[in-house]
């Protein structure tokens, strides 16, 4: 029996980033799109949503940039809106070509946040779809909110995809937005749809509000869609979206009658990059890129493995570029840069990598030795600190802690040219820190974003030499956004996460 081709869609770079929180520089969203197309094999990236900001046109720029010289550029896709064609100029300005039109799948959405009959609206579409074709976009449509849309207004939905089977449209998105379908609902609404309209392209996208994405997925499948929108990590907004391994290892292991493009052995590396990269640690017993999921730990387990492998599955880790460990084992030693980067799946430019080998030399210098599990930290570093020119330094700082007096720093910093110091004593090191910089930026008149969350860790399975990354939340003028400084001090490390916050601002 011939197999059915079924498209992979990776959302990461657009859906993903609505995960709280999560923000990509230009870099990053470049490397992670040269990946999930050229190792991970998906067959298509949604990158964006139009008109969001200037660092996102600069960043589709850079991806369409690159993708026009491989020949993928019909695989890069940007969300757009129903808005008399200023996202399609967004689009040409950023040099995409497939558009993602968000539009109203359930009567509930355009009653009421639209307050607009089906008719008005699809006439919008029409004019949309027809602009599109004249400047040689590509037609996709979200029908936003399907999945309630079925429940409880199938009529507009139908009627919505009979106007559909008229127009030039090549995808047709039906997202279970709110992530409330069971997996019978899901088979169900999915086989009437594709029955009725048999030559419309249909993905499905799935969100795990309930836990059920991936169940969904295999129904979804199983109901004969063309498509299926998934996220590493399954990053996404609320509870995420449906996870790209185990969507991948479910359809490859249970769904034969389907076949996919993606290669299984990088699922792992890209999902620790994009770990990495958004600061969201992967919980340890997640499936298939989990810490734990290929670590035995009872001894009985360690026994049957070594007796005609009793306690192996189909789920073997070699799959998903993995190795089964024992808690007691020993760890892999030190490798080259090169081969990490490699095994990592990462191509940087010349100048990128310059400057990872630089700062790993001045890790290096600090720390015993810099492994493979430091690298992902590094990379994300050196990638995003390239995002702002520098116009503040830290130029020098003292750092006092002694029993019976409060803790107390020095600073000199270094704004636009200009030095300016300061000396202050608070509850711990970097709070000393943080007074004495008020004092400076009191001094030029100016307020400092308000901290709002504090975290740190260390690569996995490190010890107490390990690099540190503090990751610090702050707030300026109701909005929120992230700064990460990495370093073998965790205090010079959150200075370092600070003095990135001072060139944002």
């Amino acid at each position: 029996m011939k197999k059915r081709k079924l498209e992979i869609m990776d959302t990461t770079l657009r859906d993903g980033e609505q995960t709280s929180g999560v923000s990509f520089s230009a870099l990053e969203k470049l490397t992670l799109a040269k990946l999930l197309l050229e190792e991970l094999k998906v067959d298509r990236i949604e990158i964006a949503s139009a008109r969001v900001s200037d660092g996102e046109l600069e960043a589709v720029q850079k991806i369409t940039e690159w993708a026009a010289t491989k020949g993928y550029i019909e695989r890069i896709e940007v969300l757009t809106f129903v808005d008399g064609g200023v996202s399609l100029d967004w689009m040409q300005k950023s040099g995409a070509i497939s558009q993602n039109l968000l539009t109203k799948g359930s009567m509930n959405h355009l009653k009421y946040q639209l307050k607009k009959t089906p008719e008005q609206h699809f006439s919008e579409i029409a004019e949309i779809f027809k602009q599109a074709t004249e400047r040689g976009i590509i037609n996709n449509i979200y029908l936003e909110d399907w999945s309630n849309g079925m429940r409880n207004s199938k009529e507009y939905v139908f009627e919505f995809l009979e106007f559909l089977s008229t127009q030039n449209v090549k995808r047709i998105l039906l997202p279970d937005t709110l992530g409330i379908l069971t997996h019978t609902e899901t088979f169900a609404y999915l086989s009437e749809i594709i029955q009725k309209f048999p030559k419309l392209h249909i993905d499905f996208h799935g969100h795990n509000d309930y836990d059920l994405g991936v169940a969904n997925i295999m129904e979804a499948v199983k109901a004969g869609c063309h498509g299926l929108h998934l996220t590493v990590n399954g990053m996404g907004e609320r509870a995420g979206n449906a996870p790209m391994a185990s969507a991948v290892a479910v359809i490859n292991d249970f769904l034969p009658e389907v076949e996919i493009s993606i290669n299984e052995t990088s699922l792992y590396k890209v999902s620790k990059l994009v770990s990495a990269f958004t600061g969201f640690t992967i919980p340890a017993n997640k499936p298939i890129v989990g810490d734990n999921v290929f670590t035995q730990t009872a001894g009985i387990h360690a026994d049957g493995d070594s007796k005609n492998n009793l306690y192996f599955s189909d789920l073997m880790p070699e799959r998903f570029g993995r190795k089964r460990k024992y808690a007691l084992g020993k760890m892999s030693g030190k490798a080259n840069i090169q081969k990490n980067l490699q095994e990592l799946g990462l191509t940087l430019n010349d100048e990128e990598l310059k400057k990872v080998t630089a700062r790993i030399i001045e890790l290096g210098d600090k720390k015993e030795r810099v492994t493979k599990d430091d690298l992902p930290f590094i990379i994300s570093d050196v990638l995003d600190t390239t995002d702002h020119k520098q116009r503040v330094f830290v130029k020098s700082y003292v750092l006092t802690h002694a029993k019976g007096l409060m803790p107390s720093t020095t600073l000199s910093v270094e704004v636009d040219g200009n030095i300016y110091e300061a000396h202050a004593q608070g509850d711990g090191q970097y709070d000393a820190f943080m007074n004495a910089l008020k004092k400076v930026y009191l001094a030029k008149k100016k307020t400092l974003p308000k901290l709002t969350d504090y975290a740190v860790r260390i690569p996995p399975g490190s010890n107490s030499d390990a690099l540190c990354e503090t990751v610090i939340t702050w707030e300026l003028d109701g909005k929120e956004f992230t700064t990460r400084g990495l370093d073998s001090d965790q205090t010079v490390s959150a200075i370092k996460a600070t003095e990135k916050m001072l060139n944002i601002i």
